[in-house]
């Protein structure tokens, strides 16, 4: 199973006969194998990692980090569902350190991220304070290295 995964996370275009050869397995054997995991939540989606410079995609990705007074009988989990279930909210993650969820936002603009803090997060009552975190660039995805040559009239940098 760790080793069918670990292919579909690199390739997840990759057939089931590709990672039957791969693995020394039949081909029904690993498409059995996916399709149970599929059913079991184990594999939630497939996706394709993409240069959004590239492709000309408009729009900003904001990291929030959230503070908040854990709910009795819920902790971090019942707000965490909640905040989850806005469409903006691309990632929710419980955090180790001076914060206790990060939450990754998208928009349409600069505008968009802060209507959303101001008037879906920031008015939820157990939201103690946020910090937001514009991405400006980036450099590596999913495993994937993004836009890796250098800019045109830029010089390298070197120690």
């Amino acid at each position: 199973m760790e080793r069918i995964l670990e292919l579909l996370r690199e390739n997840a275009r990759l057939s089931a006969g590709d990672i039957a050869m791969r693995i020394g397995s039949s081909e029904e054997d690993v498409a059995k194998r996916i399709a149970e995991m599929e059913k079991e939540g184990v594999i939630l989606g497939y996706h394709a990692v993409t240069d959004r410079e590239k492709i000309g995609t408009s729009g900003v990705t904001a990291f929030i980090e959230v503070r908040i007074t854990p709910e009795s009988g819920g902790g971090f989990d019942r707000f965490a569902r909640r905040v989850s279930q806005y469409e903006q909210v691309r990632g929710c993650y419980l955090m180790s350190g001076s914060y206790d969820l990060a939450v990754v936002v998208e928009g349409k603009d600069l505008y968009d991220v802060a209507r959303f803090v101001a008037e879906k997060l920031s008015t939820l009552d157990v939201v103690l304070s946020t910090a937001t975190h514009f991405q400006l660039r980036t450099y590596k995805h999913d495993g994937f290295i993004i836009n890796s040559a250098p800019s045109e009239g830029m010089l390298p940098v070197s120690p």
